[in-house]
């Protein structure tokens, strides 16, 4: 008997410590591309098995089933509950995929005028589009209408109703999740994710078919590049065995050459890698493909901070400032207000204390740029061309290569009265922005377009990816996917971890932040105060992690190699 009890003691011990190890993980997130091997892949599909129509059911409460079976097992079983709702003439061409609306759940008000009609009004608060696309809205009340009839069972089953599913905001990350697929900058030196949100059933098949068969994102698609022809498409389904896609293209990819091959392999690699598959293996039929990935640059940004203190601009090690060669005793000769540094760190733009915009060398070169009043904090990209633009003209956005010229640069934000802040990505095809437009504050992004020289001609068409609660006054990119803002809201600070192309996470700062920068993720923002403190995240908490810095620089990338 007491063997029994000891059995058993160990495996409650057992449970306790499974149970103990799961606390606090999240239940939802931003899944990052190209995990290595030995990383976790895409999280598992937990999926929620919503109840069958109930006899002698109202129509109100068949609509209702109908809106709950929508979070029922979705893609992979071709959301089959919900179909049960159905009248039968409707049943099979309802198309589940073409559109979701993310929604508030205690918003939801159901009515009916007759016996024959219900009307949900919702308040959306994004869609997603048949390609994925996310979207957020601020559209306020809207209704769905649904008509009904009994059928010959006496039964009610709904015979009108708009193609797409409706999911509550707290739903949705757990229907669907995002996936990001990866194109070329316009130099094939980078990949550039454009994130979309996918059932998770079969995610490689849909992730497979929005790469190869699908469009870019209208936003993005002039600033980038993609290596699939126009003739080359992929079969519809990928089948995905111990973590290895087998990806069938249609008969014209025998023609591509081969270096056109290659990228096409790169980019499936990388945008599957968000779905969990660690291989990619390419064929026509039976007939398979030679390839292998090409290399590609990192964004990632690690190791310490980068901050100008009364000793100068340095890493901050252990509590000693480690000077960046050529570029730190050139800093010393001005007083920045600002500093944004290249990857190579071989340049920096600076925003001065007079309010200049100078671009500094580690050669010992120093630029004045740009002298208008009202100007913001600039930023640099991987061509070393200094972006500048005053606060209250955000039209009025210039950009400076390295001869030292002016280029004005048209389709800068229109229609925002203001820009706070502003930032361009560490891959150079993407510009964020914290504007106001309408009285409000807003996260703009827009693709950056550029000619054959890399000289910046314009900004694409801008989207809001996020509303900025106060007066945004930092923008960092955080990494390919994340742009942080911090904004002041009366006394309070607030950080928002911004997904392009998804939804926002807001974290409560330290009183008196003045700026912030970004690292490799969402968990390595850096904050500085207005005394000079240094903030670092630890878990949930902001901890001290130096005093006396005069100003927190960002860092465009790490050095090639």
């Amino acid at each position: 008997m007491s063997g029994q009890r000891s059995i058993l003691s160990l495996l409650v011990l057992s449970v306790a410590l499974v149970l103990s190890a799961c606390v606090g993980l999240p239940t939802s997130g931003q899944v990052n591309p190209g995990l290595a091997l030995d990383e976790d892949a895409a999280p598992p599909d937990f999926s929620f098995l919503p109840d069958r129509p109930q006899p002698g059911a109202t129509p109100e409460e068949i609509v209702q089933g109908f809106i709950r079976a929508g979070s029922g097992p979705g893609l992979a079983e071709n959301w089959e509950r919900a179909r049960e709702f159905l009248a039968p003439a409707i049943r099979d061409s309802w198309q589940p995929t073409e559109s979701v609306t993310v929604d508030i759940l205690s918003d939801r008000v159901y009515s009916s005028t007759d016996e024959d009609s219900v009307t949900l009004s919702l308040v959306a608060v994004a869609t997603v589009d048949s390609n994925g696309v996310y979207e957020r809205t601020d559209a306020g009340p809207t209704p769905l209408p649904f008509e009904l009839a009994r059928q010959e069972d006496g039964e009610w089953r709904i015979t009108q109703v708009r193609d797409g599913v409706v999911l509550d905001q707290d739903r949705f990350p757990t229907v669907f999740h995002n996936y990001s697929l990866m194109y070329f900058d316009p130099t094939w030196q980078y990949l550039v994710p454009d994130v979309r949100w996918f059932p998770t059933g079969n995610a490689a098949t849909s992730v497979t078919a929005a790469l190869v068969n699908g469009p870019r994102s209208d936003w993005l698609a002039d600033a980038t590049k993609t290596a699939f022809p126009e003739s080359v498409s992929a079969r519809p389904s990928v089948p995905v065995e111990s973590g290895v896609a087998e990806v069938d293209l249609s008969e014209s990819a025998l023609a591509v050459p081969p270096d056109t091959t290659d990228r096409m392999l790169t980019q499936l690699e990388a945008s599957l890698a968000t779905a969990g598959v660690t291989e990619v293996q390419l064929s026509v039929g039976t007939t398979p493909i030679t390839a292998e990935p090409v290399p590609v640059r990192s964004t990632r940004v690690t190791g310490p901070s980068l901050v100008l203190t009364d000793d100068g601009l340095g890493f901050l090690v252990g509590g000693e400032l480690e000077t960046v060669p050529g570029l730190s005793a050139v800093v010393e000769t001005v007083s920045p207000k600002s500093i944004q540094v290249t990857a190579e760190r071989d340049w920096a733009a600076m925003r001065l204390t007079d309010g200049t915009v100078a671009r500094q060398g580690a050669n010992g070169s120093s630029d004045e740029l740009d002298t208008r009043a009202g100007l913001i904090d600039p930023t640099i990209d991987p061509f070393d061309i200094v972006w500048s633009v005053p606060r209250t003209q955000p039209a009025a956005m210039v950009a400076y290569p390295l001869d030292g010229t002016r280029v004005d640069v048209a389709d800068a934000w229109p229609g925002a009265t203001q820009v706070t802040s502003m930032a361009v990505s560490r891959d150079g095809t993407r510009m964020a922005a914290a504007v106001t437009t309408g009285g409000s504050s807003e996260v703009w992004i827009a693709g950056v377009v550029r000619g054959q020289d890399g000289i910046p001609q314009r900004l694409g068409v801008p989207i809001s990816i996020g509303a900025v609660s106060g007066i945004g006054v930092g923008v960092a990119w955080l990494d390919d996917n994340t742009v942080g803002v911090l904004s002041h809201s009366g006394e309070a600070s607030l950080v928002l971890a911004q997904l392009v192309g998804g939804p926002a996470t807001t974290t409560a700062a330290p009183a008196g932040i003045a700026s912030l920068a970004g690292a490799s993720g969402v968990s390595t923002v850096r904050l500085r105060g207005d005394d000079g403190v240094l903030y670092v995240r630890r878990g949930t908490n902001w901890q001290q992690a130096a005093s006396g810095v005069l100003v927190l620089a960002t860092q465009q990338g790490m050095p090639a190699g």
